[in-house]
């Protein structure tokens, strides 16, 4: 991506030329890799394969119209499709195909407007709930998930679904049982795709193998040899689905957790392959592109849908530079439904599992979770909890877990904050945690500087409180100077603590002084009272001068 700055301007894509030849080749190669999987991936949610392909088309040309990226394909991905397949089969447990449709675009519309109602609330930030360790373990609990909800297609076989590992258990006492053929045109898709990708990164190799799967189909009349096959797809534009009232107080939980993935994928994809020279990801404004996206989609039967990185990576490969790739990759989903609709209904079933498999494995990363555990263990802990909680509880209260995760892992960070007992360095004014590494740093007898880090609020307030005993009890000092320059903020209940604690070490012989205040933390520290009953004397500039302060009254050279 390092030829950002040769993108051509504004003005020079609006001419067209060769920004609009490279869109055109792009949104072509991504219509070969997204139109395959975006069948695949209606059949992940229990939708007919031409939601699919609707949700190709609408959703796209509306994120087109509005998003701030230049690159960012919007369609169905693997996360979305087995969130609302969740989510459908709670609601129509019958499968009924009209009733699932409803339920669909009721589903798609509920995302759209909580995404727009997040947008007029300025909730963007609300992306980062989901810590990135914790969103690896989700999509590992995912793509588990997904694997194991395909292998009955590949083989075959007609399981009834009660959990993951009961599913398990159940899909390995039927393996014997497999449709051996069935097997063999999954195995001779996932060669293709694998194969293609090897050879020729960014390839249609999607294209390739469903398209091999639907001659395999006609030629040797695959159906009447027990393969299941796609089977009618309708043909032409989409018409109007309007979304069931009825169903909206039960589906509302659901397309929460729906509407917080589409969009955390969609800002990561987007920000993945925005290049310098690009205008940056607007998170609001993504909101909006989003919900617009889906709501305009549930009206013409599309699946939520939400900013897919495989398929952005495929435009940015091919060199797509703006909108204009994912107007093409649309144009090629109309002309699909329009023409090529009954030839895709030949497709065979375990072939588009295939596809499902081979580009859902890519959502467990073992190398990630490495990762995390050199660098951090709790992490890592976090990546585990969060796979499990989607194996255990399902995917949709996987969200659930995975933020319950991701809050209280920043709370166990908060908790305990850092408090350092400082030392100067010899010979500067620079004042640094005391450690065995500076044995040389000075210390200051009667003084005691200690620097709590971070905001101080009701979490750490008693941890705070208790290290700060532990270092008295250790120093004994007759002056503790607490360093605040490193606190930006200090809530209620910590300013009880720091004025029962000027008490408590007042007990002792110990006067406390307060430097380096912060303005948010000092207006705090007014409000409440604490600087007048300190008085000027007790509040100091610096750390620095407090220092000089101790030792001039004390009559000690600085």
């Amino acid at each position: 991506m390092s030829h950002g700055s040769e993108l051509p301007s504004t003005a020079s894509a609006a001419a067209g030329g060769p920004t609009l030849k490279l869109d055109l080749i792009a949104g072509l190669t991504a219509a070969a890799v997204v139109l395959p999987k975006a069948m695949a991936y209606a059949t992940v949610a229990g939708l007919p394969v031409a939601v699919g392909l609707y949700t190709a088309l609408v959703p796209m040309v509306i994120y087109a119209l509005l998003g701030t990226s230049r690159v960012l394909s919007v369609s169905s991905t693997t996360t979305l499709a087995i969130l609302a397949g969740t989510e459908l089969a709670l609601v129509v447990p019958d499968g009924d195909p009209a009733r699932l449709l409803a339920a669909s675009a009721t589903l798609a519309a509920l995302v759209g407007v909580m995404l727009m109602l997040a947008a007029v609330l300025r909730l963007g930030f609300v992306a980062n709930f989901i810590s990135a360790p914790v969103l690896t373990g989700f999509k590992a609990g995912i793509g588990l998930v997904i694997l194991l909800d395909q292998a009955p297609k590949l083989l075959g076989l007609h399981i009834t679904k009660q959990g993951f590992f009961h599913d398990l258990l159940t899909v390995a006492q039927h393996v014997p049982e497999a449709h051996l053929l069935t097997a063999l045109v999954a195995a001779a898709t996932m060669v293709v795709l694998i194969g293609m990708e090897k050879l020729w990164p960014h390839s249609p190799a999607p294209l390739v193998a469903v398209g091999g799967g639907i001659a395999a189909s006609w030629l040797f009349g695959l159906k009447a040899l027990g393969v299941s096959i796609v089977g009618t797809i309708p043909q032409g534009f989409p018409s109007l689905t309007m979304p069931d009232l009825a169903l909206v107080q039960q589906l509302i939980p659901g397309a929460m957790g729906i509407a917080l993935m589409s969009f955390t994928e969609t800002i990561a994809a987007g920000r993945a392959f925005a290049l310098n020279s690009e205008p940056r990801i607007d998170a609001n404004r993504e909101l909006i592109a989003t919900g617009a996206a889906n709501l305009g989609g549930a009206l013409l039967g599309a699946m939520p849908a939400g900013g897919g990185t495989s398929q952005t990576a495929v435009v940015r490969a091919a060199g797509g530079r703006s909108q204009k790739a994912s107007l093409v990759t649309a144009a090629a989903a109309l002309a699909t439904m329009l023409v090529l609709a009954p030839m895709l209904g030949l497709l065979p079933n375990s072939a588009l599992a295939a596809v499902v498999i081979v580009y859902s494995v890519g959502l467990i990363q073992p190398k990630e979770f490495a990762a995390i555990r050199n660098i951090r263990n709790m992490e890592f802990r976090w990546a585990c909890a969060a796979a499990l909680g989607v194996l255990l509880f399902g995917t949709l209260n996987g969200i659930l877990v995975a933020i319950i995760v991701s809050l209280v892992g920043l709370a166990a960070q908060t908790a305990r904050p850092h408090v350092y007992a400082l030392g100067r360095k010899p010979g500067t004014d620079v004042l640094r945690p005391l450690s065995a590494e500076h044995p040389e740093d000075e210390r200051f007898e009667g003084l005691l500087v200690a620097r709590p880090e971070g905001r101080i609020f009701f979490l750490n307030a008693n941890a705070i409180a208790d290290r700060l005993t532990e270092l008295t009890d250790e120093f004994k000092p007759r002056v503790l100077v607490l360093d605040m320059s490193r606190v930006p903020d200090i809530e209620y209940s910590a300013l009880q603590m720091l004025i029962e604690g000027d008490k408590r070490v007042a007990e002792h012989g110990v006067t406390m002084w307060l430097a380096g205040l912060n303005p948010g933390a000092m207006a705090m520290v007014q409000q409440a009272g604490l600087a007048a009953h300190l008085g000027r004397e007790r509040m100091i500039f610096n750390a620095q001068t407090a220092i000089e302060r101790f030792l001039a009254q004390n009559n000690k050279p600085a």
